[in-house]
């Protein structure tokens, strides 16, 4: 079962967001972010990979499927909502990160990716950025400086293709959450990071 979650003014380009790999498009984090982003007059599209739309209807956790089906669905629903130049894809770690594996090949008018999982928790040395270096598609990864799964220090010895421009979130973790001592806040970063987004939209537009 395919539902689309729509937020905001009908926009051009618009923003179609996928989730991360644990929770769902209507999760706290991505209801403040769509929230944000269609204060801006842009028009926010989310969705759900086939495993999470399965939990919703039967509760029953499950693990991300792979990459494959998770590629697959993600360009079914850029064929409902597109036309792909149009549309910038993007989402939340696993979901951003998938976008980014699809842009080039659909035609998508930009990437957006939300705290982009550079490699898994612990594992530093298991990089995902083979497909990053070549990305031809205009890309915003917003990250927090201390995320697990790629934090500012680590992120400078990487070789990302020109394309790529990075909003670091300070002292902001996989969510963009900061310490209480770092004297910044949660909100801070939420409006830094929506405000990124939205410019590049903009200049896509």
């Amino acid at each position: 079962m395919l539902n689309l979650l729509r937020t905001g003014p009908p926009s051009t380009p618009r923003l179609l967001l996928a989730h991360g790999a644990g929770a769902p498009m209507d999760s706290s984090f991505m209801n403040t972010i769509a929230d944000k982003i269609a204060a801006a007059d842009v028009e926010v599209i989310r969705f759900e990979f086939e495993y999470m739309a399965k939990r919703r209807e039967d509760g029953r956790r499950r693990g991300p499927d792979r990459a494959p089906k998770l590629i697959a669905r993600f360009k079914e629903v850029l064929d409902l909502v597109g036309p792909a130049d149009e549309v910038v894809i993007g989402g939340k770690s696993m979901g951003g990160r998938i976008a980014s594996m699809i842009a080039d090949e659909v035609g998508a008018a930009g990437i957006v990716c939300l705290g982009y999982p550079f490699h898994p928790p612990g594992k530093p040395e298991r990089l995902r950025t083979a497909h990053l270096e070549t990305l031809q598609t205009p890309t915003l990864i917003v990250q927090g400086t201390r995320d697990r799964l790629g934090s500012e220090e680590e992120v400078a010895s990487y070789s990302l293709s020109p394309s790529i421009e990075l909003a670091w979130m300070g002292d902001g973790d996989h969510s963009f959450k900061p310490r209480k001592k770092s004297g910044r806040t949660l909100e801070e970063n939420l409006e830094a990071s929506t405000d990124a987004v939205v410019e590049l939209i903009r200049r896509l537009g």
